[in-house]
């Protein structure tokens, strides 16, 4: 068993590429193999969001602080409030965030493919596709 103390875990900004905003990534597990298990805490100031993107075996978002957004493709965009629980499909284009004025935490868990993909990125959601709620 191993015990990962949290002053080991570096907080990383989330990369201009894939996030609109600011964005704060802290690692909570990414186990070695044959673990394909990933899970992040994602702060979203607020209006801070994803890029479009899709997760080869699906994602699952617990929200823990805050309000923000969900949008599948094709879909409407759906709010979300701390203990909600969003299940995203295998291959399914999304994006999320927080709301334009909260912030928003979620744990987000995923898992890689063989090849240690776990996220394929997309252009960013524009300002339009966003709008106001």
């Amino acid at each position: 068993m191993e015990i990962i103390r949290v002053e080991t875990r570096k907080t990383e900004s989330g990369r201009a590429d894939y996030f609109t905003g600011h964005v704060l990534l802290d690692p909570i597990a990414s186990p070695p193999l044959p673990s394909r298990v990933r899970a992040l805490r994602v702060t979203f100031a607020p209006g801070a969001r994803t890029a479009w993107h899709t997760h080869p075996f699906g994602q699952v978002l617990h929200i823990l602080a805050g309000i923000g957004a969900v949008q599948r493709a094709g879909e409407p965009i759906q709010t979300v409030k701390p203990g909600d629980t969003v299940v995203i499909g295998p291959g399914e284009r999304h994006w999320h965030g927080a709301d334009p004025t909260h912030l928003m935490v979620h744990l987000a868990i995923q898992e890689a493919d063989d090849a240690g993909v776990q996220t394929t990125w997309f252009e960013h959601v524009t300002d339009a596709e966003y709008g106001v709620r």
